[in-house]
């Protein structure tokens, strides 16, 4: 059973992750509109594995006997300026919910709650991958400079990872 006070916290985080899911549909959709396909599909790749992220959470609180809500969103921004802000945002969105995850971490250790703990290390692994991931793009963002050839390579490549993680997907 979960305690009153991991309830409300993971509540929170399902927010969360539904926020960014939807942060990362309209980056996905700017960057659409913008001609840059590959950028697009590794975010709409974000955007669904995050909602993933959520449902994991919301059937957890539910079997542990608290209750998952589904909550009103805040409308993310539309527009991103360029692809490299849009990136440097992704990075920053990802260490947002990492400092979330291991804030909930703390709250099961203070609630004695090691069912949940054990659950939750999943999360932290996962956006240990997710920040380096973010950090490798901006990184390969930053070789880049103002290259358009180079943009041209890095919208083709972005896209291979999409596919590459779609192949290790997460287990249900």
């Amino acid at each position: 059973m979960l305690s009153e006070k991991l309830d409300k916290a993971l509540n929170k985080q399902i927010q969360i992750e539904a926020e960014s899911s939807q942060v990362y549909l309209s980056m996905a959709s700017w960057a659409e509109t913008k001609g840059l396909e590959g950028i697009a599909s590794f975010m709409y790749a974000q955007s669904d594995e995050e909602r993933q992220h959520m449902l994991k959470l919301v059937k957890f609180v539910n079997e542990r006997g608290g209750h998952a809500k589904v909550s009103a969103l805040k409308a993310p921004k539309l527009d991103f300026g360029t692809f490299q802000k849009m990136f440097v945002e992704l990075l920053e969105h990802e260490i947002f919910v990492s400092k979330s995850i291991n804030d909930l971490v703390h709250i099961t250790l203070e609630e004695k709650d090691y069912a949940t703990h054990n659950f939750l290390q999943w999360y932290v692994a996962e956006q240990i991958e997710e920040e380096a991931l973010a950090r490798t793009i901006l990184d390969k963002i930053n070789l880049i400079g103002n290259d358009k050839g180079g943009l041209y390579l890095f919208d083709r490549d972005v896209q291979q990872i999409t596919a590459n993680s779609a192949a290790n997907a997460m287990p249900e």
